[in-house]
C-alpha cells in the first residue's frame, strides 16, 4: 500500500484541465474541416465530391456544403481538391443537437445548445448512461469509455455509464444499428424512464457511416428516435464527446469556432 501511495506522489496529477483550460492536440488530430470558399469559388470542378466515400460532400451552385454526420475524416477530399480548398482543422468543438446544423456550409457551425432548464435541473449534476454498441466498429466505444480513465475523469462532472437502462438517464448509441440489435437497441430505450436522452456518437450512428445504404444496417439511430445531441467523428475524439455532453447539460460555455 505504501509503495502505491508513494508511486501516486511521483506521478502528480493526470486528469486534463478540460474544460478549464484548452486541450493540448497534436497537429495531426484532423478536427473539424474547413473549406475555403475563395478557392472553390473559382473551380469548375467536383473532384472532392466524387471522391468522398459517403456522400459527405455536395455542390450546389458552385458552393459546397459538407455533412459531418456523414464524414469519416478520411481526408479523400483533401486529397482530390486541385485547388487545396478543403483542410481539417485542429478544432474537436462539433457536437450539435440538430442533424441539420451537421451540415457545414456559409455560416459558423452552430454548437450543441443547453437543455432545457427544467432538464437540466433533473440530469445537470448526474447523469447515468446506456452505452449501446449498435453494431460498430469499436473505435467509437474505445473512445467512449477511455473517458472514465483518469486521463478524462468523466465522473467529475456527475455523468457516469451503467449496466441496467433502469438505472439510467439516457442511452449513448454508437454503431450503425445493424438489423441484428435494432430491436436490441429500441428495447434498451425503451426501458429507460423518462425523460430520457439519446446521444449519437459517431458517423455510423447519426448517418450509417460507412455502412451507410447496407440491407443489413439501418442508417444510424432510427428516424422514430428523438435524438439530444449528435457528435460526429470517425471516431469522434473523447474531447469531442466529453466537450458536447457538458454542453449539452449547460456545464460550461465556450465560444463557437467561427474560423479555420
Amino acid at each position: 500500500m505504501l509503495s502505491a501511495l508513494r508511486q501516486r506522489l511521483v506521478q502528480g496529477h493526470r486528469t486534463i484541465r478540460f474544460p478549464h483550460a484548452l486541450p493540448a492536440l497534436p497537429d495531426r488530430y484532423r478536427g473539424r474541416p474547413a473549406i475555403d470558399r475563395e478557392r472553390c469559388a473559382g473551380a469548375d470542378c467536383d473532384a472532392c465530391v466524387r471522391a468522398c466515400p459517403t456522400g459527405a460532400i455536395a455542390a450546389t451552385g458552385g458552393r459546397l456544403a459538407l455533412d459531418l454526420g456523414r464524414c469519416l475524416f478520411c481526408a479523400d477530399c483533401v486529397e482530390a481538391c486541385p485547388e487545396g480548398a478543403i483542410r481539417f482543422t485542429t478544432d474537436w468543438r462539433m457536437a450539435t443537437r440538430g442533424r441539420d446544423d451537421l451540415v457545414v456550409g456559409d455560416g459558423a457551425l452552430r454548437l450543441a445548445e443547453a437543455l432545457d432548464a427544467r432538464t437540466r435541473r433533473l440530469f445537470g449534476r448526474a447523469l447515468r448512461l446506456r452505452q449501446v454498441s449498435a453494431g460498430g466498429c469499436n473505435a467509437c466505444e474505445a473512445d467512449t469509455n477511455v473517458l472514465n480513465t483518469i486521463g478524462f475523469d468523466l465522473g467529475r462532472f456527475g455523468v457516469q455509464f451503467v449496466a441496467s437502462p433502469r438505472h439510467a438517464d439516457g442511452v449513448l448509441i454508437t454503431g450503425p444499428v445493424t438489423a441484428n440489435m435494432d430491436l436490441a437497441l429500441q428495447k434498451t430505450i425503451d426501458a429507460v424512464p423518462e425523460p430520457r436522452l439519446v446521444i449519437a456518437v459517431g458517423a455510423c450512428a447519426i448517418s450509417g457511416g460507412p455502412y451507410l445504404g447496407h440491407p443489413e444496417a439501418r442508417d444510424g439511430v432510427p428516424a422514430g428516435v428523438h435524438v439530444d445531441l449528435f457528435v460526429p467523428g470517425c471516431p469522434p475524439h473523447p474531447i469531442t464527446i466529453l466537450d458536447g455532453i457538458l454542453r449539452l447539460l449547460g456545464r460550461f460555455e465556450l465560444p463557437a469556432p467561427n474560423g479555420p
